[in-house]
């Protein structure tokens, strides 16, 4: 396997508020390699795009990065100086923010804006305007050249998140994160959307680090998952063997929450119980333990540390699925393996 082009280790983010301190991102590690499809799902809350602010030093006021180290290329992107971070965004490393009616400034014409990101690099405006049409017509926006001088307000929600794309793409990042990129849009424009990050990420080889709350997104377009809960890695593996055989019980419920293609129209859409943890005050060790319906004692005194649990699987957990099986026997779990309860396989949710 080639040498992963990002390495966390480690990961810190916390936040200091008049309560107390919050642990945003609480050591977090994990790698991303060339051309890879990885992504970082969890709920609302679960530290998964404080984790993608805090790579590219994005941390909003009053949060701050307290330890860790962001190796790319083993350049330690938290040791650089403002300018030197400043070279990498954009360039190396890009982002698509979640909502593009926020992140596209109202009173410029789309294709500036576009260029933008490469006149900031130092290349010319003529090639830059050029780069632009060649960019806007990549990721299908139709009619690129009079497209280009329109304003944001003038496109729709599927063109506005294209053009975050093309933003995104126009220096050739070796890396692209997107931060829910198919947030308030509908199902169809969705799926044209994934379809176009996957066909990008195999024709440029671009590795992408998809951020999203949502399990049919991480089906359709990645090859590897890390599954965030309250600041924290709990899972990792293989998109098909996650899916196949998770082995953490928030894993298990996340898939359990998912509506099923073949449910009875009587059926009720099976959900997570409880809330998510307040991060001011969490709970001692194990953080799903209020939530988890196979906790013991053990969970409620001490943390759990990723330990492999499979081939390139690794969990955070007391007692994996494996064990709740086998001690509480397969019948009094639900199925959520493709084709059962869940109904999903990857690659069918686009």
């Amino acid at each position: 396997m080639a040498a992963p082009i990002l390495q966390v280790r480690d990961l810190r983010t916390q936040f200091a508020t008049d309560g107390g301190i919050v642990k945003a991102v609480d050591g977090v590690s994990f790698d991303l390699y060339p051309g890879e499809s990885l992504g970082i799902v969890g709920e609302s809350g679960s530290g998964k795009s404080m984790t993608a602010l805090s790579i590219l030093r994005l941390v909003p006021d009053p949060g701050r990065i307290v330890h860790g180290q962001v190796l790319f290329h083993d350049q330690d992107l938290l040791q650089l100086t403002g300018e030197e971070i400043r070279e990498i965004r954009g360039r190396d490393i890009a982002m698509i923010f979640q909502d593009p009616q926020s992140s596209l400034n109202p009173v410029l014409r789309t294709g500036f804006q576009v260029d933008e990101a490469m006149l900031a690099h130092g290349r010319p405006r003529a090639q830059a305007r050029a780069r632009t049409i060649e960019l806007l017509k990549k990721v299908r926006i139709p009619a690129a050249e009079s497209r280009y001088k329109d304003f944001p307000h003038q496109l729709s929600g599927g063109m506005r998140q294209r053009a975050m794309i093309a933003m995104g793409l126009s220096n050739a990042p070796s890396i692209l994160i997107a931060d829910e990129p198919t947030t308030a849009l509908d199902v169809t424009v969705q799926a044209q959307i994934l379809e176009l990050l996957a066909d990008l990420n195999r024709e440029l080889g671009t590795a992408i680090m998809m951020i999203t709350h949502n399990m049919g997104v991480v089906a359709g377009l990645c090859t590897r998952v890390l599954v965030m809960y309250a600041g924290e890695i709990v899972e990792q593996g293989p998109v098909e063997q996650i899916f196949e055989k998770p082995q953490h019980p928030y894993t298990w419920s996340l898939l359990k929450s998912i509506p099923r293609v073949d449910a009875l129209r009587h059926e009720r859409l099976r959900s997570i119980e409880g809330l998510a943890p307040d991060l001011l005050h969490p709970p001692s060790g194990c953080r799903f333990h209020p939530r988890c319906p196979f906790r013991i004692e053990k969970c409620f005194t001490d943390e759990p540390r990723l330990e492999d649990v499979g081939p390139d699987q690794r969990a955070a957990c007391w007692v994996t699925m494996d064990r709740a099986r086998s001690e509480m026997g397969a019948d009094k779990l639900i199925d959520i393996r493709p084709g059962a309860a869940s109904g999903v396989h990857p690659g069918e949710l686009l």
